[in-house]
């Protein structure tokens, strides 16, 4: 990424990120870690509630609520830090049985999504892990990028679920939160390479199985360690 062709709303939200990641920078504690990546969550939902609300002034409409999961269906990509507080979300919410549920899941669309092309990969539809019954399971901590997935149209979603090979079908999404999203995620992932920790992009599926870690404990104080932060 050249920062140099950022624009300044682009340098603001990349700044976010750096700032929060800067949080943590003396420490490798996964609290801090997973206190700073709530921040950003929540730095999130306030611009997404604020932007709905001035949407419905000029009377656009955003058509996302719960029990429409046609995005639910395309892959998903989170970084490391995502799916590190992702998966205590779900030790701390879900019994025993639907963590195993979860993980069976991931693995069973990990083993048709991970073998294949970036193109068949793009227009793969499988259900998300997380999805039970239209919506997800770990609403409050799921990835940056379900968060900034805005539609004004669900009959676009459906068109582009039911016929992705069509390039025109492309969801009518609203492109500010897709772009301010990615910068702050950006600005967290380049400020965790101050601790040496590698900020990894993974497929949601993928990084569930990761996070889990075949269910061993790794040190709490030594992230860098953990696989999800592994420089690939």
């Amino acid at each position: 990424m050249n920062k140099s062709e950022l624009s300044d709303t682009d340098k603001a939200f990349f700044q976010d990120g750096l700032r929060l990641a800067d949080t943590i920078v003396d420490t490798l504690d996964e609290k801090k870690l997973w206190q700073a990546t709530r921040q950003e969550q929540d730095a999130m939902e306030g611009l997404i509630g604020a932007l709905s609300e001035e949407a419905q002034k000029h009377n656009v409409t955003i058509n996302c609520r719960k029990g429409c999961s046609w995005c639910c269906h395309q892959p998903i990509f989170g970084v490391s830090h995502e799916f590190h507080y992702l998966w205590q979300f779900i030790q701390l919410n879900m019994s025993e049985d639907e963590q195993k549920e979860v993980l069976q899941n991931a693995f069973d669309n990990y083993q048709k999504r991970g073998r294949l092309s970036q193109s068949e990969l793009e227009k793969s539809k499988l259900p998300c892990p997380l999805l039970k019954n239209g919506a997800c399971r770990a609403y409050p901590a799921r990835p940056m990028a379900c968060r900034i997935y805005l539609s004004m149209s669900e009959a676009s979603c459906k068109q582009y679920h039911d016929h992705p090979e069509d390039e025109k079908n492309y969801p009518a999404l609203l492109e500010f939160p897709l772009r301010a999203g990615q910068m702050m995620n950006e600005g967290f992932s380049e400020g965790l390479k101050k601790l040496a920790i590698s900020n990894n992009e993974y497929l949601m599926e993928e990084g569930l199985l990761i996070a889990h870690n075949n269910g061993e404990k790794t040190d709490k104080d030594q992230l860098n360690r953990h696989p999800l932060f592994k420089e690939l």
